[in-house]
């Protein structure tokens, strides 16, 4: 029997052991790349996160759109950001609204801004550690994992030379 790995929560008056998340288990539904997400996809397939930006405003989007939702024009390209940022949001997943989710419960979701691309916020989930080190501010950096020959799946990590 292999040993899960594990922290410890200290709440007043009590110590409750708190596992990591297992997504080793989990069998993650495949995005279908469509006209507007398909550099995305390429760009995280290449291990590079790369968002849309608008030419004539500069304004970073994410999802992708056919227009600019800051000035509406159409004028759009992906550019490479840095994957690095701070959770923006988040929230901890108790019950899996999808049974193929259930061996991770429970899991950090969260919602990334990037240093470099204010006002995009990407949703991911928080790797390699326990759930409750999720919190508003943390510093995170992106992290790929491969979900096929095709679909590589940016997610985040606490960042390792966080101050």
């Amino acid at each position: 029997m292999s040993e899960e790995p594990l922290t410890w929560l200290r709440v007043p008056n009590i110590l409750a052991r708190v596992t990591m998340s297992d997504w080793s288990e989990v069998t993650r539904p495949i995005p279908v790349p469509n006209e507007w997400t398909k550099p995305f996809w390429e760009a995280a397939r290449r291990e590079v996160l790369a968002l849309q930006r608008c030419q004539a405003c500069g304004h970073f989007q994410h999802p992708p759109y056919a227009t600019c939702v800051s000035c509406m024009a159409i004028d759009l390209a992906f550019e490479p950001v840095s994957g690095k940022g701070a959770i923006y949001a988040y929230t901890v997943m108790y019950h899996a609204g999808d049974r193929r989710f259930a061996a991770a419960v429970p899991y950090a979701s969260i919602v990334v801004e990037l240093d470099d691309a204010p006002g995009a916020l990407l949703a991911a989930n928080l790797l390699e550690v326990p759930y409750t080190e999720a919190k508003v501010g943390r510093r995170v950096e992106v992290v790929f994992e491969p979900l096929n020959d095709d679909i590589t799946l940016p997610q985040f990590r606490l960042a390792r030379d966080a101050k």
